[in-house]
This record gives C-alpha cells, sequence and structure tokens, in this order.
C-alpha cells in the first residue's frame, strides 16, 4: 500500500496521469465535434433530376442542401437543352448533406461537324462516310465522266464546299456523280405510300432523286408534312418506263389515308 501511495505521490507519474487524461479529453471531444461537424448517421435520398434545367434543378439542388457540378455535355435527340441526362449519384441513392451531385446536360449549341472530303470516292463509299460523319446524302447530280459512279464534286445548299468546312449535324450534302460514258438507265421504282423521308432514302439507294415535292390542302403542319405519305408520282412505276441514272422523281404527298388506300387498291 505505501508503494502504491508512493508513487501516486511521485511528480513524473501525475504528469503522465494528467497528460493520459487530457489526450483522452481532446479526442473525445473531437470525436464528439466531427460528428457533429459531419450530420454522422445522417443521409438523404438524392432526387431524380434527369429531365430538369438548370433553373429547375438548381433549386431543387439547394432546397436539399447539396451542390451540384456539369462535368459534361451530350448531344441527344429529343431532349431538352440544358436539360440532366446522366447524374452521379443515382436518384434514389443516400448521401449526407452538402454532397456534390455530377450532372451530364444536353449539350445546348446544335450539334457541328466537319465536311468530309468525298471527292474522287466511290458513290457507295462516299454515302458511307457522310453517315459515319452524321450527314445526309442529298440530290445525286451525274455528269458526263469516264470515272463512273466516282464522286466529282460535294455541294451544301447548291454550292461547291471544301472538306473542312463546319454545318450542322444532319445537313444535306449533294454529289456530282460521274455516269461514265454509258446511258445507262433503271427502272422507275413505286414510292407510293412512303413518307417523304422513305421516298429520299430509297431513290439515292437506287441513283435516283425526288423531285418536286407537292401537298395538297389536308397537309396544315410541319408535324402532317413529316407524316404524309405519297400517293401520286411522275413518271409512274406502272408504266415500266426505264429512267437514267440520276433523274427525278415528281412526288404528290397528303395526310388523307384515302387517298393512298384508293390508289393501293387501283394497283
Amino acid at each position: 500500500m505505501s508503494y502504491i501511495k508512493n508513487l501516486l505521490n511521485n511528480v513524473f507519474v501525475k504528469n503522465i496521469v494528467i497528460a493520459i487524461v487530457v489526450v483522452s479529453f481532446v479526442l473525445i471531444a473531437t470525436f464528439v465535434s466531427l460528428n457533429i461537424y459531419t450530420n454522422h448517421g445522417e443521409y438523404y435520398p438524392v432526387p431524380d433530376f434527369r429531365g430538369l434545367t438548370e433553373d429547375q434543378f438548381s433549386k431543387l439542388i439547394e432546397e436539399k442542401g447539396f451542390r451540384f457540378n456539369i462535368i459534361d455535355s451530350v448531344h441527344i435527340e429529343g431532349a431538352l437543352p440544358g436539360a440532366v441526362i446522366e447524374q452521379i449519384p443515382a436518384p434514389g441513392s443516400m448521401v449526407k448533406e452538402n454532397r456534390n451531385i455530377h450532372f451530364t446536360i444536353k449539350a445546348i449549341a446544335p450539334e457541328k461537324v466537319q465536311i468530309p472530303n468525298l471527292i474522287d470516292y466511290s458513290l457507295r463509299n462516299a454515302k458511307v462516310i457522310l453517315e459515319s460523319y452524321g450527314l445526309v446524302a442529298g440530290e445525286l447530280i451525274y455528269v458526263p465522266s469516264e470515272y463512273r459512279n466516282l464522286v466529282l464534286q460535294q455541294l451544301y445548299r447548291g454550292k461547291p464546299v471544301e472538306p473542312g468546312t463546319v454545318v450542322l449535324k444532319g445537313s444535306v450534302i449533294d454529289m456530282h456523280i460521274g455516269k461514265g460514258l454509258s446511258t445507262e438507265r433503271t427502272n422507275v421504282p413505286d414510292l407510293t405510300a412512303l413518307t417523304l423521308e422513305e421516298a429520299q432514302s430509297y431513290s439515292v439507294s437506287v441513283s435516283l432523286n425526288v423531285g418536286a415535292v407537292i401537298y395538297d390542302e389536308s397537309v396544315q403542319t410541319e408535324e402532317d408534312s413529316l407524316a404524309a405519305t405519297i400517293w401520286q408520282q411522275q413518271p409512274s412505276a406502272e408504266t415500266g418506263a426505264r429512267i437514267p441514272l440520276g433523274a427525278s422523281i415528281d412526288v404528290w404527298l397528303s395526310v388523307d389515308s384515302a387517298k393512298v388506300n384508293t390508289l393501293l387498291e387501283l394497283e
């Protein structure tokens, strides 16, 4: 007992004990403070921000006590410019207050691409190249040339265009195609019941073009023009006529299904 009493009276031992008590108190205070500061154990669900614009999601972010960061922008058809496409963490994830939510949004500016060099490529290769760039093969203008089915010139809005010119994705590129020294002709295809877009795509595939486009009185809006189908064409496929490569076919369109159905019944 006297040994323990002497030990407690020792100044060095007293200092050791005091130091241990102080350090323990500091550690306990630190852990308690951190728990309070970080809201230890308090998690909140992440809302679904997809489809919301910055004006919309910034208010919700503030209400929920989060922060946000736009990490990327992409071009996606059908989404509103500036709207959230993807988010990290995912909707429904449990996170702490003041957490950063990372957004990928729909690009506000229309996507642009450079026109590739098509000259001296075959027509088939030129179409593949245009598609890979997000561009559309337009009118094929056949001109006399010893190089058959070779692209001799590329045009944008009716004028020659240099490779590297920046245009909106989806732009139409017309081409001058060598028709060789022959006078090759092809059968007139039947375009009835096709939309204008379908008719143009099919015509290009058989080295022809859609010429004049005439809508009847049933077509009143832009939506109507997209839904309208061909009920008449000139020249007609019924005649069995053969026309030169690059020739144009005039088409009449309507949203009146009775016109198209009547024509199909006659056929």
